[in-house]
């Protein structure tokens, strides 16, 4: 009889990422809300956003719930002017980063909208 040892949560899975995306600010706006998020959910996946020409920045982070920061809350993050950010992942991804970005920015619930698996939420910070 065959026998799997690979455990399910290994497996990719679109359920284990959260996904950011920063409207209506720079790129050094996008990177003050990933460095918010970086203790709770490590390096984002891909590099930090740097483009200055644009105005939507998407960081994408591979969320394990047994990662999480046990140390004091976020220094206040510093934007340039209001931002309006998504959040997108699993219902612990989602309430984790709207944990840690309400307790770093003046934020303004936008609503959310909740799927079998997943998430997503909408909010502006403001420096």
């Amino acid at each position: 009889m065959a026998h799997d040892d690979h455990p399910r949560n290994q497996q990719p899975d679109s359920a284990t990422e959260l996904t950011v995306t920063v409207s209506g600010g720079t790129a050094a706006d996008a990177r003050a809300v990933v460095q918010v998020l970086e203790p709770v959910f490590g390096s984002p996946q891909d590099d930090l956003p740097a483009a200055e020409d644009v105005t939507v920045h998407t960081a994408r982070f591979a969320h394990d719930p047994e990662r999480r920061s046990s140390g004091p809350g976020p220094a206040a993050g510093r934007l340039s002017g209001a931002v309006t950010l998504t959040v997108q992942g699993s219902p612990d991804a989602v309430a984790a980063a709207r944990d840690r970005l309400t307790q770093a920015f003046t934020a303004q619930d936008q609503g959310s909208v909740s799927g079998d698996q997943e998430q997503e939420w909408q909010l502006l910070l403001e420096p």
